[in-house]
């Protein structure tokens, strides 16, 4: 009786990590379109369209540069951002290469930025420095506290990245140093930060961190320790924060088991109207 037991629960294990490896394969390419209600554009006005992708975590990435390219060939590109936990182990940093060739094949009109996750400052520091002159030798613009602004059809995109807040890298007055108006873009890993600059601007925010869970069965209890928004049941995907949107990827790669449950890798494609919040209001006031 014991051993017919034993078995049945050997097979049902079995089975539960073979369909959570499996899941790892399935990525999924999400669309997201942010519209703030109060702003009116041109019915024809063109998007800017923005591609995530977070937490590649290169030792457990289940797809490769080119069935990636294959996914994203047909799709036309703004900027590419990059939030993060790029590989865990120095070994791994050669892996990223064919992967930004890709990026680079996609021909992102404005450019790829990046930022850093904790799991990128697990290398040591000549091989961190290795990894950030790969990025920045392949065509990616790092952001570790600073910001770039792109001028997009006459109005101003800031492009913000704020370093890793859960290894207490962030700093959001260096980040947002000389910036005055226009759309606030921040590109950050942690998501938890969004609870650190209510007094800051920003119009959207793109993170990742989570994994969504990755083994996301019933919920999520062995993030509890990744800061407040969990215990916010923000795990995953689209969320606000005193009226300002943000979005946390379920991330391309997995770590340290190579299955998911209940979740999935994730790709997104963001559609923003560059219109700043602030400014429309602005706007408002002036014609009053």
């Amino acid at each position: 009786m014991f051993i017919s037991f034993t078995i049945i629960i050997v097979s049902l294990l079995s089975v539960l990590l073979y369909k959570g490896y499996k899941n790892t394969q399935q990525v999924v390419i999400n669309n997201v379109s942010i519209n703030a209600s109060t702003i009116t554009e041109p019915s024809d006005a063109q998007p800017f369209r923005v591609l995530h992708i977070s937490d590649m975590h290169l030792e457990n990435i289940s797809i490769t540069p080119e069935k990636l390219y294959e996914s994203l060939r047909n799709q036309s590109i703004d900027i590419i951002a990059l939030t993060g936990d790029f590989l865990d182990r120095k070994r791994s940093i050669p892996k990223l290469l064919p992967y930004l060739k890709v990026f680079n094949e996609l021909k992102p009109k404005h450019g790829t930025y990046a930022v850093f996750g904790n799991h990128d400052y697990w290398l040591t520091h000549p091989n961190f420095i290795k990894l950030k002159q790969l990025l920045e030798e392949n065509g990616c613009k790092t952001m570790q506290n600073e910001n770039d602004i792109l001028m997009i059809n006459g109005k101003q995109l800031n492009i913000i990245g704020i370093d890793d807040f859960s290894t207490n890298r962030s700093d959001a007055h260096k980040s947002y140093e000389g910036l005055v108006n226009g759309y606030n873009l921040v590109l950050t890993h942690d998501p938890n930060i969004v609870l650190e600059i209510e007094d800051f601007p920003f119009d959207y925010l793109l993170s990742g961190h989570f994994h969504g869970g990755q083994i996301n069965w019933p919920k999520p209890y062995h993030l509890v320790k990744m800061g407040k928004l969990i215990r916010m049941n923000m795990v995953k995907g689209l969320h606000q924060h005193h009226g300002k949107p943000f979005y946390i990827s379920e991330g391309l790669g997995q770590t340290g088991v190579n299955i998911r449950v209940g979740s999935r890798p994730e790709i997104t494609i963001h559609n923003l109207v560059l219109t700043s919040v602030v400014d429309q209001k602005e706007k408002t006031t002036e014609a009053v």
